[in-house]
C-alpha cells in the first residue's frame, strides 16, 4: 500500500468522470453546472507536480455503508430514476436528466409516490442535482472512495484524503440537492463509528453542509461543526444558522459558525480555532473533514475571500489536533486555483 512517509494516503477514482451534469435550475432560470470533471483533473495535476502520490482507490464496498446513512427507498430511486425517466412517453416532454418541478412539503404524512416524477419530487430539495444516465455510478464510486479512505485510517493511516466527485454534504438521508446525491462525509463518519465511539465531522466548505447536519442532528456520538458563509443571504439559506444546536440527545452536538460575506484568511482562521476548541472538548477518536475549496477568493461561489495562505493555515490547524483523519473533497469550482489550494492544505500532513 503506497503512501507518503507521513502516512498520508491520497485516493482517486476515474469513475468520477461518469458524472457530467447539464443544466441546473437557479435564480428562475437555467445555468450550466460548475461541477465538471476538469476540476478533479486540475487537483490531480497539482498533486503530481507537488510530489504527492495519488492512488486509485476504486474499491467497491457494497451498499451496506450507504444504507447506514441513507433511506432504502432513496437508494433505489437514485439507482433506477434515470432509466424510468427515460421511459416516460415522449409526449410528456421529459428532459434528458431527472429534475423535479414539485417539492414535497412532508408536513402531514401522506403516501409515497409510485411514479418517477412523484419520487423525484419527494427525493430532491432543489434543482441543482440532476440525475443523468451514469450519475448513480459516479455517486457510488465517490461514496466507495470515502469508505476506502475511512478503511485506510482504520488500518492505521494517519490521514486519508478521498478526492470525491460528485461532492456530498448537501445530501440528506433521503434527498439529493446542491449538486450532491450520497453524503460521502457522513458515510465515512458512520463507517468509522463501527470502531470508534465518538467521531467529529468538520465542514470547511463555503456552503453549509445542511445534509450532514440533518443526518447527525439527534446524535451525541457524532459532533458536527461547520464554518461557512452566513446563510441569511446565501445557499442553502434554511440551515447553518448559529442557533442550530441539535435536538434530543444531539442537543449541543451541532456547532455552526456562519461568517460574513468576504471574510478573509485572518478572520477565518480565528473562527477555525474556536471550532477546533469545541472538537477538542468533544474528545473524538477520529475526525472527518468535508474539505471545500470554494471559499477561495477566485472561486465562482463568491462567498468568502480565502487564499492559498489561508488554506495552508487551515491544514496546519486541523492537523494539529493529531487525530486519525479522513478528508473528503466537497466543493471548489475554479480549475485555475483548486489545485494550489489543495496542495497548500495537504502540506500539513507531509
Amino acid at each position: 500500500m503506497a503512501a507518503d512517509a507521513s502516512g498520508l494516503q491520497i485516493l482517486h477514482t476515474p469513475l468520477h468522470a461518469l458524472h457530467r451534469p447539464g443544466l441546473l435550475g437557479a435564480r428562475g432560470g437555467w445555468r450550466t453546472s460548475r461541477d465538471v470533471p476538469e476540476r478533479v483533473d486540475a487537483m490531480r495535476a497539482a498533486l503530481g507536480e507537488a510530489g504527492f502520490t495519488v492512488q486509485d482507490g476504486s474499491v467497491s464496498h457494497g451498499l451496506a455503508p450507504l444504507a447506514r446513512v441513507h433511506d432504502a427507498r432513496y437508494l433505489d430511486f437514485l439507482a433506477t430514476a434515470h432509466a424510468e425517466w427515460s421511459a416516460l412517453p415522449n409526449v410528456r416532454g421529459a428532459s434528458a436528466e431527472v429534475h423535479a418541478n414539485v417539492f414535497a412539503m412532508r408536513r402531514h404524512g401522506g403516501g409515497y409516490p409510485r411514479s418517477v416524477e412523484g419520487r423525484a419530487s419527494f427525493h430532491f430539495h432543489d434543482q441543482l442535482a440532476p440525475i443523468g444516465p451514469t450519475t448513480w455510478e459516479a455517486a457510488r464510486a465517490a461514496a466507495d472512495l470515502a469508505v476506502e479512505a475511512a478503511e485506510r485510517v482504520l488500518r492505521g493511516a494517519r490521514c486519508a484524503y478521498a478526492l470525491c466527485r460528485p461532492p456530498g454534504h448537501h445530501a440528506y438521508a433521503d434527498m439529493a440537492g446542491g449538486g450532491t446525491y450520497l453524503n460521502n462525509a457522513a458515510i465515512a463518519a458512520e463507517h468509522l463509528r463501527q470502531r470508534f465511539a465518538r467521531v467529529a465531522v468538520l465542514d470547511l466548505d463555503v456552503h453549509h453542509g445542511n445534509g450532514t447536519q440533518d443526518i447527525f442532528w439527534r446524535r451525541a456520538d457524532v459532533l458536527f461543526v461547520s464554518l461557512h458563509r452566513d446563510p441569511v443571504d446565501y445557499h442553502p439559506f434554511f440551515a447553518g444558522h448559529a442557533d442550530e444546536r441539535g435536538e434530543g440527545e444531539g442537543e449541543g452536538f451541532t456547532l455552526n459558525l456562519p461568517l460574513p460575506a468576504g471574510t478573509g484568511d485572518a478572520d477565518y482562521l480565528l473562527q477555525l480555532s474556536a471550532a477546533l476548541e469545541r472538537i477538542d472538548r468533544f474528545a473524538p477518536q477520529a475526525l472527518v473533514v468535508s474539505l471545500g475549496l470554494d471559499a477561495h477568493v477566485a472561486d465562482p461561489a463568491a462567498g468568502l475571500r480565502l487564499t492559498e495562505t489561508g488554506f495552508a493555515g487551515m491544514g496546519r490547524q486541523v492537523a494539529s489536533l493529531g487525530l486519525p483523519t479522513v478528508l473528503v473533497q466537497e466543493g471548489g469550482y475554479n480549475p485555475a486555483v483548486v489545485g494550489a489550494s489543495l496542495v497548500a492544505f495537504l502540506g500539513a500532513w507531509r
